[in-house]
């Protein structure tokens, strides 16, 4: 046989090994395994955290399309908005053409988007843990390899916001509304998750699960020494019945999150360290 040849069909055999080398198989969270036959260059996200993922994980650019909650970073404003992530636009999602599509798993859309032949990968973060486990799926779909080092900056900055609260914060019994009506932010939460890191005390214990609704009174009787709220569930915080007893009220030791800080507070996803950030200077500055 030639050289040359011999040569080709080696460089064909090579090429070959490769492609089936960056073939992805991830098992999401309903315990389904998703085969790509490459990681994805075409991604539709339908939820904001995941959203960040990719991004934080440096593929934003292969992103086509989001939810309408999905935010940040700022260059994902300009993607076409597919609705809604638990009952998003069907068709949009179709039309973009995406070679994956992210989800939570309480959308509504999942067996739909699948039986349309789009390739649909269920992920949903809900605790520090989630995260992390998140990202490194998502490295994995995207062929990244750079979940490690992230996770290791977020985790870092964490604690960071943590040793930097001056000592009379520490030890705070701290209330976080996280809307109204009022749903609050429990023990269990991720937000409660990162109240403990930061060394204070949740007053919504983890056995009422971790966003109950509450009966207004319960705060009052709990009494917190700091809130946390967002500006607009704020309205009118001070004319609930009996909240002007309350001490953080009275001696107002209220945080109140405008809408882009709330956006980070909230979510459970790469940007965890930026809301330790946001709660710490909180309990800096209402804490003493």
């Amino acid at each position: 046989m030639k050289t040359w040849v011999r040569a080709s069909m080696l460089g064909l055999a090579l090429l070959l090994g490769a492609q089936v080398a960056q073939a992805v198989d991830v098992v999401d969270e309903r315990g389904v395994t998703v085969s790509l036959p490459q990681p994805p260059q075409r991604i539709v996200s339908l939820l904001p955290s995941l959203t960040e993922g990719v991004c934080a994980l440096g593929a934003c650019n292969r992103l086509i399309g989001v939810d309408r909650y999905s935010n940040s970073p700022a260059q994902v404003r300009a993607l076409p908005q597919l609705g809604g992530g638990i009952d998003p636009n069907v068709e949009a999602v179709v039309a973009l053409k995406p070679d994956v599509v992210l989800l939570a798993k309480s959308s509504r859309v999942t067996q739909r988007l699948e039986t349309l032949g789009l390739k649909v990968i269920v992920l949903e973060p809900k605790s520090h843990a989630d995260v992390r486990r998140v990202l490194g799926a998502l490295d994995q779909v995207l062929g990244t390899h750079e979940a490690p080092a992230v996770w290791r900056v977020i985790d870092a900055a964490v604690s960071a916001a943590a040793q930097s609260l001056p000592a009379s914060a520490r030890g705070l019994r701290v209330y976080f509304e996280v809307n109204t009506g009022p749903y609050a932010a429990g023990d269990s939460s991720f937000i409660g998750e990162t109240l403990a890191r930061l060394g204070v005390k949740n007053i919504v214990p983890a056995s009422l699960g971790p966003f109950p609704k509450l009966n207004p009174e319960f705060v009052v009787r709990a009494n917190p020494d700091l809130i946390m709220v967002s500006v607009r569930s704020a309205m009118g915080l001070e004319q609930r019945p009996g909240w002007g007893s309350i001490r953080a009220v009275r001696e107002g030791r209220v945080c109140r999150f405008d809408a882009e800080q709330t956006d980070v507070v909230v979510r459970p996803g790469p940007r965890m360290d930026e809301a330790a950030r946001l709660m710490a200077q909180c309990l800096t500055d209402k804490g003493r």
